[in-house]
């Protein structure tokens, strides 16, 4: 099997700015919404929810972008197949 191709940050990033975007505004909300002497009480538990939802997305992403980049690659020709002009 051939090796997967590497994951630029930059490629990471691009894909997941929108949904870090997300999230951080659901942060916000949630720490903005809990009453004042109890914002720890009242957050954490919930914030802990998003961030551990979004380490599976970011994961999930990186390993989907490799394989996707490795699918992009392949020819099913073979490695040495070039298509021929017009093709």
């Amino acid at each position: 099997m051939d090796p997967l191709p590497p994951l630029t940050p930059e490629t990471l990033l691009e894909t997941l700015r929108g949904p870090f975007e997300e999230l951080c505004r659901h942060v916000a909300d949630v720490v903005n919404r809990a009453p004042t002497g109890h914002v720890l009480n009242h957050s954490e538990e919930p914030v802990r929810d998003l961030l551990a939802d979004f380490r599976t997305t970011i994961y999930q992403t990186a390993v989907q972008l490799r394989i996707d980049a490795a699918e992009a690659a392949f020819s099913p020709d073979g490695p040495n197949h070039r298509p021929a002009a017009g093709e």
